[in-house]
This record gives structure tokens, sequence and C-alpha cells, in this order.
């Protein structure tokens, strides 16, 4: 096969007209050559940190959408599947991503469950991930959530970290937030990377103590604006992720995306792709081709530097994706899941107080950490209720994996004024969370979830709308354009109910997300993240 076009050299910063041979897979000769063919070739993008399954999506319908937008492989943390179902969820990943050209490139789960102060499906310990990090398709230690327990020489944490060195595999990072000696101390543990920083003096800090930045720009987080215009210096140490990215997102764009809007910022492009391209490869040791003779033929034909816009996917030198067609196509699997409570009653949402003033999570549209602030009480008939006037909700966590009471705080910034909405992707131990105007919304909104065993939805009135997720209760088994279809009139659905988010439901599938501060909501109370423990609903 010859493939011609404008070929970009990353490296070398120059662009020629040449062509490219391909035989079994691999690139055996690049050559210049002369042709009218306008497109340019480069090297694929790589997603340097993703959870597939936040796309709700299982990898192989995952990579039918990703290989259109010129996406050859992600660097990917299962750790939502195997809190729900331990190394089988892992597996289970890795050997349907084997089924399609796209190159998964998964990671042990460092923190399953991600703290002791939540109720998840599996434990994945010190031992497991050592028989993990042995696995030659595991290619690294996933994000270090608990970095409380870096900071305090837990022992557990500190030999999952040791099992990685020992099979010369690197460590991700989360440490948003986590400054000065602190840091240090962080990354002399031998962790190499961070995809949370919010600020630019956070990840200037890091860049500068040796630390690899990933900038993330996902459906929720979105840290572009505040990280890229340190690219133009540290381009060499830095990456682009999504982390999390929703289906009605994928379809539009992936890391493509970032490209265009760096290069229209008027960084030089050869650093934009050195990012987008050949960073993760290098660091995490992929087995994915970057355009020299020799490698494996993993390239994408773009229409221009600016635009983006991906014309062809070649991954082992296959062609999987074609002006927006994607030729992956859709494999049998089977349903696995881990969802074991029963339906709830009204009453059970309740909270009997006499307080006068409660502590609020204060959710942060386009962020994952939280505020935490203080808000007069509404009671009725001795019960704590939302007040949808001040915007100050009652939301629940609901154990999904075995039968308890519900745990019950409040939130602002959800704005709905009517109804309810709720989700069993709810990170990291996905029970369902739920926010809504009143009890009898919220119990409505959590019973459909458990028939469903595992979903989004919305109610109001007598409207019900649920996008169901058999998979772990966190995945569809249906293709992406179903599913993000689905979704998007879902998200449309919770915006007519007032919600001002712009995108509520992965927001709320983090406001039980312990590891990040300030306040959260678990199955087992309101959680103070910078503290590290549990506080109460009630100012006394």
């Amino acid at each position: 096969m010859i493939v011609q076009g404008n070929i970009v050299n990353i490296r070398e910063k120059k662009i020629f007209k040449g062509e490219i041979e391909v035989e079994n897979g691999k690139i055996v000769n690049i050559r210049e050559a002369n042709h009218s063919v306008e497109s340019y070739i480069l090297p694929g993008f790589v997603d340097a940190h993703i959870h597939i399954e936040s796309s709700m999506l299982v990898p192989s319908e995952f990579a039918k959408i990703a290989v259109t937008h010129g996406t050859v492989a992600t660097v990917s943390d299962p750790h939502e599947i195997a809190n729900v179902l331990g190394v089988a969820g892992v597996d289970f990943m890795i050997e349907n991503g084997k089924k399609v050209p796209l190159k998964f490139n998964f990671g042990a789960p460092s923190c399953v469950p991600a703290t002791s102060f939540e109720s998840a499906g599996a434990v994945i310990d010190s031992e497991a991930i050592k028989l993990m990090m042995e696995n030659p398709d595991i290619k690294y230690l996933a994000e270090m959530m608990n970095y409380p327990g870096v900071l305090f020489d837990d022992e557990e944490v500190l030999k999952k970290i040791q099992h990685a060195k020992d099979n010369n595999k690197p460590v991700d990072g989360h440490a948003p937030g986590v400054r000065g000696e602190d840091i240090s101390k962080y990354i002399a543990a031998g962790i190499s990377t961070d995809h949370e920083c919010f600020t630019y003096e956070e990840a200037l800090e890091k860049l500068q103590k040796g630390m690899k930045v990933i900038v993330r720009e996902g459906s929720a987080a979105k840290n572009f604006e505040a990280l890229i215009d340190l690219l133009p210096e540290y381009f060499e140490n830095m990456m682009f992720c999504s982390d999390d990215k929703h289906p009605d997102d994928l379809l539009i764009g992936h890391i493509n995306e970032l490209c265009v809007r760096a290069v229209a910022k008027g960084i030089d492009v050869y650093k934009v792709l050195q990012a987008a391209c050949i960073n993760p490869v290098e660091h995490y040791n992929l087995d994915v081709g970057l355009l020299k003779e020799g490698d494996l033929a993993d390239f994408i034909m773009v229409n221009n530097l600016t635009d983006f816009s991906v014309e062809k996917t070649f991954i082992n030198g296959e062609l999987v994706a074609e002006n927006g067609n994607s030729f992956v196509k859709s494999v049998a699997f089977d349903v696995l899941n881990n969802f074991n409570t029963e339906k709830k009653k009204v009453s059970d949402f309740e909270y009997h107080s006499a307080s006068e003033k409660i502590r609020v999570i204060e959710a942060l549209d386009g962020e994952l950490v939280t505020n935490e602030i203080e808000s007069s009480s509404l009671i009725s008939e001795g019960n704590l209720i939302s007040n949808t006037e001040n915007d100050v909700l009652k939301m629940t966590v609901v154990n999904r994996y075995k039968n308890a009471e519900p745990a019950i705080a409040f939130i602002k910034n959800f704005g709905l004024k009517q109804g309810a909405i709720a989700s069993s992707v709810g990170h990291d131990s996905h029970n369902i969370i739920a926010v809504g105007v009143s009890d009898e919304a919220i119990c409505r909104a959590v019973n459909l979830l458990i028939e469903n065993k595992g979903g989004v939805c919305a109610v109001y009135d007598s409207v019900e709308k649920v996008v169901s997720l058999p998979v772990a209760g966190i995945m569809s088994d249906k293709p992406a354009e179903e599913i993000g279809k689905a979704y998007a009139e879902l998200d449309a659905m919770a915006k007519k109910m007032g919600s001002s988010l712009r995108a509520p439901y992965m927001t709320l599938s983090f406001m039980a997300l312990l590891v990040i501060p300030s306040l959260k909501l678990s199955d087992k109370g309101l959680f103070d993240g910078n503290s590290f423990k549990f506080t109460s609903l009630e100012i006394k």
C-alpha cells in the first residue's frame, strides 16, 4: 500500500511532499515524491488519560467513533468498572478492546475502592496489583488518587507503587491542588503525571518539579484555557486528555478539537502535535507508530493543520475511518453487572432536623471541585426539604450493592425547578446519585434506576425518561449514535426542568467523588475532602 500526501515530521519541524509505503501493517519506506495530494499525513492522536466507561460505551463502540476523529490510541484507566466488578471488570475492558483496531492501553486501577469512606462493589489490593503489573496487557499503574496515602506513607499504597516500579511501568498521578512540599513528596514516590491541575500556577509548579502535566478537556472538567499557555515552553512534558467524555460530545470530536483550539491561539503547530501525538506514546511506552520507517502504520490524513478535519485514519496499516465514516464493526459481548438493592420508599429520603443552618455542596460548572457553603434550612413537618427559590436542592447517594439507608445532603447550582434527575454513574463507586425538588421526585428517579439495574434518568409530573446502562450499571450495550442521541435528549430534558449546568449529568456523577475537594456526599454521609473525614449536614 502506498499513501501520498504532505508528510509532517513533528520532531524536525518540517513538511514535505512524499509517500509512505506500508507492508504487513508497518511502514517500510517514507520518501519524497511529486504528486497532487493536498492532504497532510501525521501520527494519529492519543488521548493520554480517559475512562472509557464515562462515554457510556464499551471499548469496541467507543472505538467506532474515536477513529473518525483521528484517534488511534488511548491511555485508559478502567477504574470505573473496577469499582463495580473488580479485576473481572478490567478483564472485560481489555478483551472487548482487543476485538477492534483502536489501541486501548489499559492501566491497573490503583484505588479500588477509591477511599474507605464509601461502598464499592470490589476491592483491588496490592497483591492483585502485583499480578496485574506482571500482565503485558497492563501498561501502567493508573491514577493514584489516594494522595493522602502517599503523603502519609500508607504501606498498602506504597506497595502498589513499588509493584509498578518493579515492572518498569509508569505511575499516573491525581493530586488536585497539592502544592509545595506535599507535591514534592508525591513526585518523589515515583508518580510522573497529573491531569488534575486547574490553575496555571499549580501546573507550572508541577512541571518545574519534573511532572508531566496532562491538559484535560472533558465533558465536565475543562482546564484547557487555564493551562494551554504553558504549552509553548513545556511542550515536551505536556499531553492532552479527555478524562471523561460523554457520548454526545464524543460524536462531535476528540483530541482533534484541542489541536484546533491550540493552533488558533497561535501556538506552534509542531509543539501542539508533539503533545497530541508523540508524548503519550513515549511516556507510556505504547505500541503505537510515530510515522517513522519500521514503525507500525498508525497515522492519519487531515485537510490542513488548522482545521484538522480527519479524512482518513490508519491503524496497523488498516483504513479504519474515512471522511467521518467508521469501518470498525460492532462485536458481541456478554453483559456483566453488580446491582443488588431493593426499591426505596419516599420516607427513606426524609431528613428530620430542627437545625436553622445546613452545610451545602456548591457545584461549580465545568469543575470537579466544589465549595462548602452555608444555607438557611427549609423545614416542613420536621423534614429538611429542597428550597427551589434559593436553588438549594436535596441530594441523595444510595448504595446499589446492598440495601442500606440513603445518605442525604443539599446542593446548590443544579437549578431544577421541577422533578429530579438521577444516575448510577457516580464516581468513584458508582452508587446511585440523585438530586431533585422533592422527596417524591427523588424516590421516583432512584427507583427507576433500580428497576433498570443502572442508567441515567429524569422524572417530572407524569414524565419519565431513562437511558439504561446494563453493563456494570455504567455502560450501554448499544451503539454510540443511539446512546448519544438518547443521552442528548435526556440532557435537554434536565435543562428544560431548570438546570443551567452545561453538563448536568456529568456534574452530578462527580458529586460523590470524595478525592476531589471540597464537600461531597458518599453513600455513608457528607464528606469534607479537605480534612478527609465525614462532617455533619447540620450546623449547630
